[in-house]
């Protein structure tokens, strides 16, 4: 294996900060590099909200020239976008995930990230090395919300993403995500396609569940999942997402989902690369949800019955039941006969996954 561990002539390392979230601070970062005639990416990787964002910035900096780039725009205004910010008609870029690959800006030696502690290790470093690429010293700010509780794993990663700011640290990045995210039960040195791509434990109950569908059985419950099975569409197509790698990745990253939070990042990120997704993704990332929050309330498998979803648990009592039974009072059963479950009436036009997602939303522990 060979590294590149020298830096081109003359460039800097990145200075890079973790914080809270601060107006003062992000408005004194954007006014520093103004003032020195530079520029400045502010990533914000909430398509629907962006605009607001971006009046947030312009407040900020009143006169700041502030502009916007996301997915959801057409080729052509983005190009435009890109082409006034190498104009230097834009000082503050307010935009998605999308400047990863984006064109290389020299003039841009500042990045703002919100809400950096839902990015992953490797993204977060690809995306610092959009500035600093001249020989002018950079500055990378990654924030999240001011009182908000990290999880190990995020502040993991922000830990990382300052230490490592010397230049040839991508590999040492790549080594330091593969240590927080772990790296599977990969046997052997020449496994290739999915197996590769999705890890040999997922690969092996895939292939598990297979094999019992294909015999007729039931496939054994994951004890730290739930499983589910309604009337509902529910995968990525090749329309959507032509190249099988990709549908790949976006189908391990919807598997990952373990809060609301995850959710909505991987369907802005779905969003901001592909489009508006259609009914059945938006389906899978809802049952993915589902799927763990019920498992964290004691729900080991969902069946659709008729106009009935059947809810299976073994911890689940009437008297943990009572948000459930004051906001669905026409819709809830609970049975304790045998094997115990609750029981939610889907009306005719309804949509089981809502019906599903809300209940399950107020069962403790979800």
């Amino acid at each position: 294996m060979s590294t590149i561990e020298q830096p081109p002539f003359e460039r800097q390392p990145i200075e890079t900060y973790v914080l809270e979230y601060d107006d003062a601070i992000i408005a004194e970062a954007i006014r520093r590099e103004l003032a020195r005639g530079g520029q400045v990416y502010y990533l914000y990787n909430r398509v629907e909200t962006i605009e607001q964002c971006a009046a947030k910035v312009q407040k900020l900096v009143p006169g700041a020239r502030v502009g916007i780039a996301h997915g959801k725009m057409t080729e052509e205004q983005i190009s435009s976008v890109w082409q006034q910010l190498l104009d230097n008609e834009i000082d503050v870029l307010v935009c998605t995930t999308l400047i990863e690959t984006g064109v290389d800006v020299r003039n841009c030696n500042t990045l703002i990230i919100e809400n950096a502690d839902r990015m992953g290790l490797s993204q977060l470093y690809q995306i610092r090395g959009r500035v600093g690429r001249s020989n002018r010293k950079a500055y990378a700010y990654f924030t999240f919300q001011r009182d908000k509780v990290l999880t190990e794993i995020a502040s993991k990663r922000l830990s990382a993403i300052r230490e490592f700011t010397s230049f040839g640290s991508g590999f040492r990045i790549a080594m330091r995500d593969l240590q927080i995210r772990g790296a599977g039960n990969l046997l052997g040195h020449s496994q290739h396609g999915h197996m590769e791509a999705v890890g040999y434990e997922l690969y092996v109950k895939m292939l598990n569940q297979a094999i019992a569908a294909a015999r007729g059985e039931p496939a054994a419950p994951d004890k730290s999942d739930c499983l589910v099975d309604i009337t509902v569409d529910a995968y990525l197509p090749e329309s959507y997402i032509p190249d099988a790698a990709g549908r790949i990745e976006a189908y391990k990253k919807i598997a990952a989902i373990t809060t609301r939070d995850d959710a909505t990042d991987v369907l802005d990120e779905l969003i901001d690369r592909y489009g508006d997704p259609p009914r059945s993704v938006q389906g899978l990332v809802d049952i993915s949800l589902v799927r763990v929050t019920a498992a964290r309330a004691g729900i080991v498998e969902i069946v659709q019955r008729n106009d009935n979803l059947i809810l299976y648990t073994d911890v689940v009592t009437p008297a943990q039941m009572g948000a459930m039974m004051d906001a669905m009072p026409h819709r809830v059963i609970y049975n304790a006969v045998g094997r115990p479950y609750i029981s939610l009436h889907v009306l005719r036009g309804e949509d089981p996954l809502t019906i599903l997602r809300d209940a399950v939303a107020l069962l403790p522990g979800a």
